[in-house]
C-alpha cells in the first residue's frame, strides 16, 4: 500500500468522524481539539511502549500497541491535511536532510 492510499483511508475516516461529531455535538472538532486528542493517544502510546519493554503490565500489549500506533498515524495525517501540509513531501525532505546531516557528521 502506498502512503497516498493510507492518507486517503485516513481522510475518509475523518469524514465519517466529522459526520458523527455533527450528529453528537452540532459541529466538527477544531484542529486544536484534534491535536488534544492526539496528545492523549501519545500518552497511551507511551504506556504501551513501557509495557512492550516489560516495565509496565498491560494485557494484550502488542495488539494494543499496533492499534495506538495506527491511531497516532491517523491523527498526524488528519492534522497535516487540515493545516495544509503535504506530509509525504515534508517527510521525504526532512528525512533526506537528516540523513545528509548525520552522514556528514559520520564522515567527519
Amino acid at each position: 500500500m502506498k502512503f497516498s492510499d493510507i492518507e486517503t483511508l485516513a481522510l475518509q475516516l475523518n469524514e465519517l468522524y466529522e459526520q458523527l461529531e455533527i450528529k453528537r455535538y452540532g459541529r466538527i472538532w477544531s484542529t486544536e481539539e484534534l491535536a488534544l486528542g492526539f496528545v492523549g493517544d501519545v500518552g497511551d502510546l507511551a504506556k504501551l511502549i513501557q509495557a512492550n519493554a516489560g516495565i509496565r503490565h498491560i494485557d494484550d500489549c502488542k495488539a494494543k500497541l499496533g492499534h495506538e500506533l495506527s491511531d497516532c498515524l491517523w491523527s498526524i495525517i488528519v492534522l497535516a491535511n487540515k493545516c495544509g501540509i503535504d506530509l509525504e513531501a515534508e517527510f521525504v525532505k526532512n528525512t533526506g536532510e537528516l540523513a545528509a546531516s548525520i552522514s556528514s557528521e559520520l564522515d567527519a
